[in-house]
């Protein structure tokens, strides 16, 4: 008999994903009722879902273990050659490319030529030799940027010559991947992963070709280092000490190193990353997110202003190097062209130039522990969702069971949420803008003890507390500063309980329907709030809008359009008369004017919309125009 258990045993001795059919196709063979089918289904979807995030991260764990092999290079460098056929090897095999390839700049002919190759075929092509500015390889040394193309040959974007597609056709790339290995602000050669067929290259892989040339280049200004260091102590013994404390220096780079890769590899936290710099440098350290918040502080340090903390940080971007201002030094924290942060570091004693690697070298390890944590945030973020949706769906499924996953998130069903429904207008046509509003509502939900997820192609907020108008209201706002557009958000609530959330979101999207019938979009508001034009126009659909207008013209429009070209004050007769039950004293009263005044502004009134407007049902649809009136203009 099938069951889930069977596909937890398929991941268990990893099978291809074709065998997860399996226990499906016996389960219709052997006539299991649709019920068993359907939870046969759901635990197949899930056991796929797992076994591609265990290839995920199996992936991950190949790349930080390449990255891992390359820095004990470093650690241990004897022969610069090997340690960079090394480098080129393994950016082939982790980006599963056919060819890899570095060329370096030659500073004394003022071109770059071909360094290290691995899976080429071509002498030609090995042999090449490229003008700063011709081709792909020539623009990234020129640029200093990372450049990919689908068809090389076809690529318009760089300047192409015949010794160079000559190369490159005799060698048949198709698909070129190209970045900088940057020294400092300098530029000193680059390093490629190339195919002989057409692939697209995702931002993860530009990154970790991005890390391993980050590799190569300290490779060679450690064997630089070196060099110097040899030459010194031949022609200089007067030098000795200084020469020592350089050799020092670089070793402690290369320990550093070595300690912070291996906190990545066993799962360190800021906190780690942070000691082990302090250890190694002295002084005091801060590591500040990309919005200046503090992820970890080690000593005794004053956290700097805002504008000079920008202001460091894109210095240090420009230079690719940490930069000194006064005592403090910084070093941005970024993954390609992100900014995630910054580490600002006030040391004891001087840094040499060895000392910046070490604090260079943790803001790249701080980079891939944010990255990291953004991918688990992104899982629970999911896992949240999926709760939300279960417990905004018809039929409710077990509330036990809710209540339970609830908890082991930290939410609390049992206490007051309101619900808030976000209109399609946060989206751009793009999906990647829906994905960031959509990751946008998980944090603001989270980081509140609540919950978001995508429903039907709109994003729905569970939040706890009760003032359910406020919560859409600042939904609105904040959206609105994200995207750059008005965004609106109808919510309802409070609600206690999971019984009554799905309920709850309703009359949330009712809300929201309502507004855009009353022309209130970018507006945030509550179904409390509209009374019972809500519930009246929140099923009204698309076309409500236009009703409406219609509605308001043809019963109230002379008077509102009398009073817009007299600056008059017929619209707030009428609601004041409609609101003390047509006393004319009373009206009067609350006007702050005679009752002949009101008595002749009720006689215009006659005139614009004719003797009959008094009888009872033309009275009612004159009221509920003026209620209307009122929803779509709230600023009065």
């Amino acid at each position: 008999m099938s069951s889930p258990v069977e596909f937890l045993e398929l991941l268990a001795r990893e099978a291809a994903a074709v065998e997860f059919e399996g226990p499906l196709v016996a389960a219709r063979a052997a006539g299991l009722p649709a019920e068993r089918l359907a939870e046969l289904e759901q635990a197949k979807v899930v056991a796929l879902r797992v076994r591609a995030l265990l290839a995920r991260r199996r992936r991950r764990e190949t790349e930080l273990s390449g990255l891992y092999d390359t820095a004990s290079d470093l650690a241990g460098l004897r022969d610069l050659d090997d340690v960079l056929r090394a480098i080129v090897h393994r950016a082939r095999i982790l980006l599963g490319t056919d060819v890899a390839y570095m060329t370096l700049n030659d500073e004394e002919r003022g071109d770059t030529y071909m360094r290290v190759t691995d899976g080429s075929i071509s002498a030609r092509f090995q042999r090449l030799r490229l003008e700063l500015g011709d081709g792909l390889g020539g623009l990234v040394a020129q640029t200093g940027t990372p450049y990919v193309t689908s068809n090389y040959q076809e690529d318009e974007r760089f300047r192409h010559t015949g010794e160079i597609d000559g190369g490159v056709g005799e060698e048949g790339l198709v698909a070129i991947l190209g970045v900088p290995l940057r020294l400092g602000s300098s530029v000193i050669g680059v390093l490629y992963a190339a195919n002989r067929s057409a692939r697209p290259f995702a931002r993860e892989e530009v990154s970790l070709l991005v890390s391993l040339a980050a590799h190569a280049a300290v490779a060679i200004d450690t064997a630089r280092l070196l060099a110097e260091t040899r030459a010194a102590l031949a022609e200089l013994s007067a030098a000795n000490s200084t020469i020592r404390a350089h050799s020092s220096s670089v070793e402690r780079a290369a320990a550093a190193h070595d300690r912070m890769t291996a906190l990545v590899v066993r799962g360190g936290g800021m906190e780690d990353v942070a000691a082990a710099v302090t250890e190694v440098l002295g002084g005091a350290l801060l590591a500040l997110d990309a919005e200046g918040r503090r992820l970890a502080r080690v000593g005794e340090i004053e956290e700097p202003d805002r504008a000079d903390i920008v202001e460091a940080v894109a210095a240090s971007r420009t230079e690719g190097r940490s930069v000194r201002r006064g005592p403090l030094w910084y070093a941005a924290v970024v993954a390609g062209a992100e900014n995630l942060g910054a580490l600002v570091l006030r040391p004891d004693d001087e840094l040499v130039d060895a000392d910046q690697r070490i604090l260079e070298r943790a803001a790249l390890v701080t980079a891939l522990l944010l990255l990291f944590r953004r991918t688990v945030a992104e899982a629970e973020g999911r896992v949240r969702g999926e709760l939300l949706d279960d417990l905004i769906a018809r039929p409710l499924r077990d509330a036990d069971a809710l209540r339970a996953r609830a908890h082991r998130i930290g939410v609390d069903l049992d206490a007051p949420h309101v619900l808030v429904a976000v209109g399609d207008d946060a989206f751009a046509e793009t999906g990647s803008a829906r994905q960031r509003v959509l990751s946008w509502a998980t944090t603001y939900a989270s980081t509140r003890g609540g919950l978001a997820a995508a429903r039907d192609g709109r994003v729905v907020l569970m939040l706890p507390g009760q003032d359910a108008g406020g919560a859409a209201r600042a939904v609105a706002r904040d959206l609105s500063r994200l995207t750059g557009r008005p965004v609106t958000a109808g919510a309802s609530g409070p609600s206690t309980g999971p019984a009554s959330l799905a309920v709850t979101f309703a009359e949330a999207e009712r809300c929201l329907s309502a507004l855009g019938a009353l022309g209130r979009a970018g507006q945030g508001a509550s179904t409390a709030e509209l009374g019972f034009v809500g519930l009246l126009l929140g099923a009204v659909g698309d076309a409500g809008d236009r009703d409406v207008s219609r509605f308001l013209t043809a019963t109230v429009g002379p008077v509102v359009d009398y009073d817009a070209r007299r600056g008059t004050a017929l619209v707030k007769t009428l609601e004041a008369y409609f609101g003390v039950g047509g006393s004319l004293a009373r009206a009067a009263e609350q006007l702050h004017v005679h009752v002949n005044t009101v008595t002749q502004r009720l006689e215009r009134v006659g005139q614009l919309l004719g003797a009959d407007w008094q009888r009872p049902e033309r009275a009612l649809e004159v009221q509920l125009a003026l209620r209307l009136h009122r929803l779509r203009t709230p600023a009065r």
